[in-house]
């Protein structure tokens, strides 16, 4: 499984994260997560970043112009969309995105089931609230265009093999306090999700 560690707050957990192994780093620009990063910061921490890393940034209700704009300026690779958007939002993005469904229930995982996309638990908040999905929900379905997240950890990551997905996406899973990552954890989370 491919791993991405979201929430990334400084150079020092980007690179952990990366010499760990880790195939995406996210970056959250909505400023009501602890986890946010300003759009210079991004800006200053990516452009030290090596190649060959998927550098994602995560939004929560914001325009397509919007979202185009900072993706550029920051030098994020992928825009991962964590909002119930509109399809004209997609259609009219010129950034490479991805579609998260927030699953609520069974059904929900099926969602845009022909396209890759990263599934998370429902919650009020967006991301990071470290509440895990039933995984019953997917057992008798196929995973390998989903890219899991939600209440994961170094100690159930490995569990998620037999599903198939294409990947797992963590954040306070890892972290020693909100923003701040424990680089034990990432490594030992992207070891056991491999």
């Amino acid at each position: 499984m491919r791993a991405k560690i979201c929430g990334i707050t400084s150079y020092e957990d980007a690179m952990t994260a990366i010499e760990a192994g880790a195939d995406a780093l996210g970056f959250v620009f909505y400023k009501k997560s602890p986890r946010y990063l300003a759009v210079e910061e991004a800006k200053n921490l990516i452009r030290r970043l090596p190649p060959f890393v998927e550098k994602v940034a995560l939004f929560v209700n914001e325009d397509a112009e919007k979202i185009d704009e900072i993706c550029e300026y920051v030098g994020a690779t992928l825009a991962q969309i964590h909002f119930d958007a509109p399809e004209e939002l997609y259609d009219t993005l010129k950034t490479p995105h991805l579609k998260v469904v927030r699953a609520a229930k069974a059904e929900d995982v099926l969602r845009f089931e022909d396209e890759y996309r990263l599934v998370d638990a429902y919650c009020e908040a967006y991301g990071g609230s470290g509440k895990r999905l039933n995984l019953e929900w997917f057992e008798s379905i196929d995973c390998t265009k989903i890219i899991l997240a939600g209440g994961l950890n170094p100690q159930n990551v490995g569990k998620l093999k037999k599903y198939g997905f294409y990947g797992v996406d963590v954040s306070s899973g890892v972290e020693i306090s909100k923003g701040k990552k424990d680089p034990q954890k990432v490594r030992e989370f992207i070891r056991n999700a491999r």
